[in-house]
């Protein structure tokens, strides 16, 4: 006990507790050591149970982790405006060997973006996203974007790009976010906005193919194709194409073509079972909103399964994915029709 009494110990009761003159910290890798104020010295161990922690999962949203002129680290609580060296997620410790969970986490209709990237460190990744200034594409560039990575929103509209990192900043002053022009519907346009990506000598972890009309009236690009198929299918194709060599290069990488369900809903083969380009760009007097939109969706998951196959060994890999039914963003908006129809839709469909 006289021992106890000199090192301080006998003073508290749980086992947990430190004694006077004791502190708890972190390091930058989330390690606990303690420092003993009275002494001036510190140590991995509990002084009472002898146990070595870590703190559990990321700092909670809002939050930041600096270092000081000394070296210390310490925590910026952006929504409170306010600074501690205190860690946050001391409150959330797990031994040094913890047990591993029985069971993996599961995600459903309701899960949110920030939920599933909850613990994710994405500081380094490059990450390109199509469309990124309204709808999915922006919510998909501001969560990875509050995750560390540097997201450069490809937008037809510069002026609406730039206004989506503000947006972003506003949420964070720190994200690493950029807009660029890229308008799917001239491969000229594509082929600009390649280069210049390729200028700035960046790695390229990440490539969403968000961007998509929906509805649209019968046109064609300055390229003599019909404007749904090459918006929503060839220039991602093309986009894909030329910055193939960079995707490679920064392996392990990643594409994910934003497709549809209603991929089931057409089919682009004739009568006698081969492949029809006509019905891929029709003419205007063939021409159905709904089955051009269907027929783009479906050759971007031919594309992403052929793209996959290609590419997976040599450390890119790429998906296709379903978004939900009737998501209620800026892509009805070419018809009074279907945005009555999303409007009605909205209570029962996933939010943005």
């Amino acid at each position: 006990m006289a021992a106890l009494k000199y090192a301080g110990l006998e003073d508290t009761d749980s086992e947990e507790e430190l004694p006077p003159g004791w502190e708890e910290r972190t390091t930058k890798d989330g390690w606990v050591y303690y420092a003993n104020h009275l002494e001036e010295k510190t140590q991995w161990e509990h002084p009472k149970s002898g146990k070595r922690k870590r703190v559990a999962g990321d700092l909670p949203y809002g939050w930041e982790q600096e270092t000081d002129e000394n070296g210390q680290v310490y925590f910026v609580d952006h929504i409170n405006k306010r600074t501690t060296y205190l860690d946050p997620r001391l409150a959330f410790t797990v031994e040094d060997n913890p047990v591993k969970p029985t069971t993996r986490q599961k995600y459903d209709g309701n899960s949110t973006a920030m939920e599933i990237l909850q613990g994710r460190d994405l500081s380094g990744r490059v990450v390109i996203i199509t469309g990124a200034n309204s709808g999915i594409g922006f919510e998909t560039a501001k969560s990875l974007a509050l995750h560390g990575a540097c997201v450069i929103l490809a937008c037809r509209s510069l002026a609406r790009g730039n206004d989506a990192v503000q947006r972003i900043l506003g949420e964070w002053h720190k994200a690493k976010v950029e807009a660029m022009t890229l308008d799917l519907a001239s491969l000229q346009s594509v082929q600009h906005f390649a280069e210049a990506f390729k200028s700035k000598n960046l790695p390229l972890h990440i490539l969403i193919c968000n961007a998509a009309v929906f509805g649209a009236p019968w046109s064609l690009t300055e390229d003599g194709l019909e404007s749904t198929f090459q918006v929503n299918h060839l220039g991602h194709f093309y986009l894909v194409q030329l910055l193939e060599d960079v995707l490679c290069q920064s392996s392990p990488a990643r594409v994910v073509v934003v497709s549809s369900e209603s991929h089931r809903f057409t089919e682009i083969k004739d009568s006698s079972g081969k492949l029809d380009f006509s019905l891929l760009s029709p003419s205007k007097k063939e021409y159905w909103a709904m089955l051009a939109y269907n027929r783009s969706k479906l050759c971007n998951i031919l594309f992403s399964n052929e793209l996959n196959r290609r590419l997976s060994p040599h450390g890119v890999t790429s998906n296709s994915v379903h978004p939900g039914n009737m998501m209620y963003s800026s892509i009805h908006r070419n018809w009074w029709l279907y945005t009555l129809l999303f409007t009605l839709a909205r209570p029962f469909t996933k939010s943005m």
